[in-house]
C-alpha cells in the first residue's frame, strides 16, 4: 500500500497537469489568432498594394520570393528536427550546433513571412474567388495560429511528448501549402520574375 501525502499530492497533481493546461491555452491562443486574422482579412477593404521591396518588380514578386525563402528555411527546420529527434537515417547523434540551427532557421523563417502576411492581409484580404485563393487564405490564417500554439507549447515543460512534433508538423505543412498555392503558382504562371 502506498502513502499519499494529503498536503503535497494536490501540488504534484497541479504540476503534472500544468503541461496540459498550457497546451490548452496555446490551442486557444492559436485559434484566436487564426480567427482574428481571418476576420480582419475578410472585413478589411483590400488596397491592392502593400509592399514593394527594392529590387523586385512588384509586391507579388517580392511576396513569392520571400515565401520561397521561408519555405527553404522550413525545410532546414524539418531536417534539423529529424536530426534532433533521431529520425534521420544515417545520423546516429545530433551535432551540438543543430539546436541553434533549428531555432535560428525558424526565427528567420517566421520573420521573413511577416511582410508576406502584411501584403496578403492588407493588399489582398481574405479572398475566396477561386479554390486556390480560398485554400491559400485559410492556410495563411492556420499557419499563424499553429505557430502561436507551437510557441506556447515550447514553454510547457510537462506537455505530452507528441505535442511539439505534431505542432511543428502542422506549421511546416501549412507553410508548404501556402508556398504551393502562392509562390509555386506565381512562378508557374509568370516565370522566375524578380
Amino acid at each position: 500500500m502506498s502513502y499519499t501525502d494529503p498536503i503535497t499530492e494536490p501540488i504534484r497533481a497541479v504540476r503534472r497537469s500544468s503541461g496540459t493546461a498550457l497546451l490548452l491555452v496555446g490551442v486557444a491562443a492559436g485559434i484566436a489568432v487564426s480567427v482574428g486574422l481571418g476576420v480582419y482579412g475578410r472585413l478589411h477593404d483590400p488596397t491592392g498594394s502593400a509592399i514593394n521591396i527594392a529590387g523586385f518588380s512588384s509586391g507579388i514578386a517580392a511576396k513569392a520570393w520571400l515565401a520561397s525563402l521561408a519555405f527553404l528555411l522550413a525545410i532546414v527546420q524539418l531536417v534539423s528536427a529529424m536530426v534532433m529527434y533521431g529520425r534521420l537515417p544515417g545520423v546516429s547523434r545530433a551535432p551540438a550546433w543543430i539546436g541553434g540551427l533549428h531555432r535560428w532557421s525558424g526565427r528567420v523563417a517566421v520573420l521573413v513571412t511577416v511582410p508576406v502576411a502584411v501584403h496578403c492581409l492588407y493588399a489582398l484580404g481574405f479572398a475566396d474567388y477561386e479554390p486556390r485563393v480560398l485554400v491559400h487564405s485559410i492556410l495563411g490564417c492556420f499557419f499563424y495560429g499553429a505557430f502561436v500554439t507551437k510557441m506556447v507549447v515550447l514553454s510547457a515543460p510537462r506537455a505530452p511528448g507528441w505535442v511539439l512534433p505534431v505542432m511543428g508538423g502542422l506549421v511546416f505543412s501549412a507553410l508548404t501549402g501556402l508556398w504551393l498555392t502562392s509562390s509555386l503558382w506565381f512562378f508557374g504562371t509568370s516565370g522566375l520574375v524578380f
